[in-house]
């Protein structure tokens, strides 16, 4: 899957959780999720939930623990599905 289509999709997952989806508009692979987006960290573990739901892949604690921007789920993401 592209880079492209991940992020895409990426961001509609986190129009689910975000506290502030203005920022979704303009957001990029460096855009952070929990200052930036106002997710908090009770909601990026939801998050983390419907990407392994959305993508069929397994995301362990330690890797969800590395995730801070958009970018960091994307490279993630497209690592497992590779």
């Amino acid at each position: 899957m592209e880079e492209k289509q991940v992020f895409a999709e990426m961001i509609e997952i986190l129009r689910l959780y975000a506290k502030d989806k203005t920022h979704l508009d303009q957001a990029t692979m460096t855009t952070h999720i929990l200052d930036d987006l106002k997710v908090n960290s009770a909601r990026l573990v939801d998050v983390i939930i419907k990407c392994e739901d959305v993508f069929g892949i397994t995301i362990e604690d330690e890797e969800a623990d590395k995730i801070r921007t958009i970018g960091d789920a994307v490279g993630l993401v497209r690592k497992k599905i590779k």
